[in-house]
Formats: structure tokens, C-alpha cells, sequence
């Protein structure tokens, strides 16, 4: 097995000029996969309420729910840094409510790392929980938490996220000074993206709306191979379609039992 992640060592990645691949999943045997394929961050994120249940959006996320998700990853992962989203309310209480949060989740779910969402609205509350001794991966930029704020007509997200560099610049290195681990700057953008990335020494990650001009990216893997009903019939460009060959195959174990055949396996 190849040597663990640490926090420091992504940190040198960026330094070296090493891109850091991160992954969202939620549960054992997908964190087996992709720690098996040699990813560094196996994120355990609060989509998970949409993607496996059905939920409206992420704010519906319960602390307890990602307490289960974030243990379920964190048994199928040996290698990866593991880091466990902490859900939309408790940073924005204050600072005591987000640390008993966080350190909910670190001890009870064994998290290496937390992400908080839209930390950059938070600046105590995730000092307080820096100070804790809990490496943070701080979101900010626009966020589904943030978006609404940002909504222009007849303006693209890029467009906007480009207007706001210099916000962005100084968020990014207010949550530098307040000491967090990494950051995960959500639709970047080719313009505020790389200004944000050469402002601060700490690696800059994104989803939506990045690119190669930040130190590395982060994917949903049942967006990235297409597991979910919705790749059934969108056209998103994925690195596979495992709903696609789930339909074919379950579409024949079906006719194979209405049919009198044997059914393969046990």
C-alpha cells in the first residue's frame, strides 16, 4: 500500500506543482474503488441527500446523516485523505455550535478533515474550529449555498465570477489567515480561478466551473461515470455510463427469469 495522505503533503503537491485529485462518494464500496485507483481526497459530500436520497438540496442535510455517510466512507478507505462535509447550519450559528459539530464528526466518524461549506461567510466560526486542531478544506466562491446572491440576468456564472476577482482574492486569503487547510473554490472560472490560485500558498480545489488553472479538482464519482437515473438520458460528457450498462444488465436478469433461463450467479 502506497504511504497515506496527509494534509501536508498535499500542501507540498502544490508546491511541487503536483495536481490533487479528489473524489466525492458516500459509501464503502465506492471508497474502495477509488482509493484502490490512487486518488488523494475521498470526500464525503452533503450531495449525497440529492444523489442517493432523493432529497430537495443539500440544505436538508442533517449532522447525523453525514455522520453515517462520512463513517460508511471512512471504512472502505486506507490510503486517501478523507474529508467529511460538514452540513449548512452549525458554522452558521457561531463559532461553539460549529465545533461541537465538527468535533462530532471527527470523533464519531473518523474524519482526517472537514469541508465547511461557504466558510467564507463564517470567518470566526471557522477560525474556532482551526483552532480546534481540525483540518479544514474552506468552500467559497459561488456556492449552492451563496448563489442567490449572485444571480444576474443575462449573465453567466463565469461572467460573474470573473466581476468578482478581487472578492474572491481577499476571501480567499482572509480564510488563509485564518488558517485553513485547503481551499475549494466553487465555479472559479478561467479568470478569478487562476488570480485566486497565485494569491495564496495553501492548494485551491474546485468542482463547478474549474479547470486546470487551479492545483487540482474534485468530482462527484456518480456524476463522473454516469451512476445516477439522470445519466440515463442527458448527454453530459462522463468517463463512463454505469447507469446505461446497470439498465442493460438488470433489463436481461429480467428476461432471463421470465424466460425459464438460469440466472447467472448465485
Amino acid at each position: 500500500m502506497s504511504e497515506k495522505i496527509t494534509v501536508a503533503a498535499l500542501q507540498q503537491m502544490k508546491r511541487a506543482g503536483r495536481k490533487i485529485v479528489a473524489v466525492v462518494v458516500y459509501d464503502c464500496q465506492m471508497a474502495r474503488i477509488v482509493d484502490r485507483a490512487g486518488v488523494d481526497i475521498v470526500s464525503v459530500g452533503d450531495s449525497v441527500g440529492v444523489n442517493m436520497w432523493g432529497q430537495r438540496s443539500e440544505l436538508e442535510v442533517t449532522l447525523d446523516q453525514m455522520l453515517l455517510a462520512c463513517k460508511a466512507v471512512r471504512r472502505g478507505v486506507d490510503r486517501a485523505l478523507v474529508s467529511c462535509d460538514l452540513p449548512y447550519g452549525p458554522l452558521q450559528e457561531g463559532p461553539k455550535a460549529a465545533v461541537r459539530a465538527a468535533q462530532f464528526l471527527v470523533k464519531e466518524g473518523g474524519a482526517g478533515m472537514l469541508k465547511l461549506d461557504a466558510a467564507a461567510e463564517c470567518p470566526d466560526a471557522t477560525r474556532a474550529v482551526v483552532e480546534t486542531g481540525i483540518p479544514v478544506w474552506a468552500q467559497f466562491g459561488i456556492t449552492p449555498h451563496t448563489a442567490g446572491r449572485y444571480v444576474a440576468q443575462s449573465k453567466t456564472v463565469p461572467e460573474i465570477a470573473a466581476e468578482l476577482k478581487d472578492q474572491f482574492v481577499l476571501e480567499a486569503e482572509v480564510l488563509e489567515e485564518v488558517g485553513v487547510s485547503l481551499l475549494d473554490f466553487t465555479n472559479s472560472g478561467p479568470v478569478a480561478g487562476p488570480a485566486v490560485t497565485a494569491a495564496v500558498s495553501i492548494p485551491v480545489l474546485g468542482g463547478l466551473g474549474g479547470g486546470t488553472w487551479l492545483d487540482g479538482r474534485v468530482r462527484a464519482v456518480v456524476n463522473a461515470i454516469g451512476y445516477t437515473a439522470s445519466a440515463l438520458d442527458d448527454t453530459s460528457d462522463r468517463y463512463a455510463n454505469v447507469a446505461r450498462i446497470a439498465l442493460d444488465a438488470i433489463r436481461t436478469y429480467a428476461d432471463d427469469v421470465r424466460s425459464g433461463r438460469q440466472v447467472k450467479g448465485k
